[in-house]
């Protein structure tokens, strides 16, 4: 059984507590856009009649929400995240929208996914992948329970090329989000949020990590400046 570190029991405990009111300081301090980008990504999936989807580190579900709501109904989706808060708001979410026959969750974290080999058509996970210590090990977990011909549809915050944009952005990221979150819920949280988003590798260095597990036909899509930024890989 894959025991998680220290740093991700951490990032375990602080998800559990800002679970209550993530959603809402998603859509607060995004303004709204990160649903924006989810759909743009979920565009990004294959999939066909019948297909099973992974969305991986999925907390609440919004990303497997969009892709219930995108895809025919014979498809099944299944979020797996390591923090049972969130799962738990998540199943409860899920319960009372059109899609909980298509839905399910598994509790697992992203370097130890409990599927067999080839399984899914394709694997998403966003914003979840600067939170998984062992990269290397999650995106091989990914590439791993994916189908050959799979898609892998990666979402995440990025740091803008503008050095304009990028000096509104770490004003934003760095001063404000802290004190707004802190102020909803947990000051700590949010602060981790812009400091892992910082300390995250640059659109190439991450590029090079997705090919490196397996992934070929990789393709890097910047969004809104450069904010944040959707991977695509697919397996042969």
């Amino acid at each position: 059984m894959f025991r998680l570190s220290e740093k991700g029991e951490k990032i375990q405990g602080m998800f559990g507590s800002i679970a209550p009111r993530y959603d809402f300081l998603n859509r607060l301090l995004s303004f709204g856009i990160d649903r924006y980008w989810r759909k743009k990504a979920v565009r990004l999936i294959k999939y066909r009649e019948g297909s099973r989807i992974l969305d991986v580190a999925t907390g609440t579900g919004d990303v497997a929400l969009e892709i219930a709501r995108s895809t025919p109904s014979s498809v099944k989706i299944t979020g797996a995240d390591f923090c049972q808060e969130m799962v738990e708001f998540g199943q409860a979410k899920v319960a009372t929208s059109p899609y909980a026959g298509r839905i399910d969750f598994k509790m697992a974290p992203c370097e130890d996914l409990p599927f067999p080999d080839n399984t899914f058509d394709s694997v998403t996970i966003a914003f979840g992948i600067r939170n998984v210590v062992d990269r290397r090990l999650g995106l091989a977990e990914m590439w791993r329970v994916l189908r050959p011909g799979g898609r892998v549809v990666i979402l995440e915050f990025s740091t803008p090329r503008s050095q304009f944009f990028k000096q509104i952005y770490y004003f934003y990221f760095r001063r404000l989000l802290p004190v707004i979150g802190g102020f909803f819920s947990k000051y700590n949280a949010y602060k981790y949020l812009p400091d892992s988003v910082l300390e995250f590798p640059s659109h190439e260095e991450f590029s090079h990590m997705v090919a490196d597990a397996g992934f070929r036909n990789t393709h890097i899509h910047p969004l809104t400046f450069g904010i944040a930024t959707i991977y695509a890989g697919e397996k042969e």
